[in-house]
Parts: C-alpha cells; sequence; structure tokens
C-alpha cells in the first residue's frame, strides 16, 4: 500500500486535513480529560481522502503528539480503538487505568 503525504494541522481540540478548520476533508476530534490525557472521541474522514490512509494518519498524528507533550491516550471512537489495537506501539501512550 502506497501512502499519500496530507497536510495535516492543528485546530482546536483535533487535528485536521483541508483548507480549514472548519471546512475539514478529516479530522480527529479529542478532548483533554486532564492534564496528562486525551481522548479521541471521533475521526472522520470525508469521501474524497477514504481508503488513502488519512485516517490512519491522523491517529499517528495524535499519538506523535503524546509523545512529544508526555500524556496518554485513551481512544474511544472505534476506528482508534482499532488503530490502537494493530499498532503495538502505540501501547507506550495508551492510558492504563491500574
Amino acid at each position: 500500500m502506497f501512502c499519500i503525504m496530507f497536510d495535516i494541522k492543528k485546530g482546536l481540540n483535533k487535528f485536521y486535513i483541508g483548507e480549514t478548520e472548519e471546512n475539514t476533508l478529516a479530522e480527529v476530534i479529542l478532548s483533554d480529560t486532564s492534564k496528562d490525557i486525551i481522548r479521541i472521541e471521533h475521526t472522520f474522514v470525508g469521501e474524497k481522502l477514504k481508503g488513502k490512509g488519512a485516517g490512519k494518519l491522523l491517529i499517528r498524528k495524535v499519538v506523535d503528539f503524546a509523545i512529544e507533550e508526555n500524556k496518554k491516550i485513551i481512544p474511544v471512537c472505534v476506528f482508534a480503538k482499532k488503530e490502537f489495537d494493530k499498532n503495538k506501539e502505540y501501547e507506550s501512550v495508551l492510558y492504563k487505568n491500574d
């Protein structure tokens, strides 16, 4: 599978692909439940980008952001949960309620 490069931008509680934060082609919606935890609430990919890896790249961007900011992630949306299940390297940022 080849990977298309997308310009992923940071918005208010989201990362997105598109011209503006209000008019996105794809986005991942986040919420901070605490200073150290990010919840991935929803992932959306519009028809133009479906099947091109945009959703996976958005989740990867959130993981990279969590690593940089020393935060943990709770993947709430189904797509994010599947990506975390498939990618064992994401375990380092997965929030575990011990």
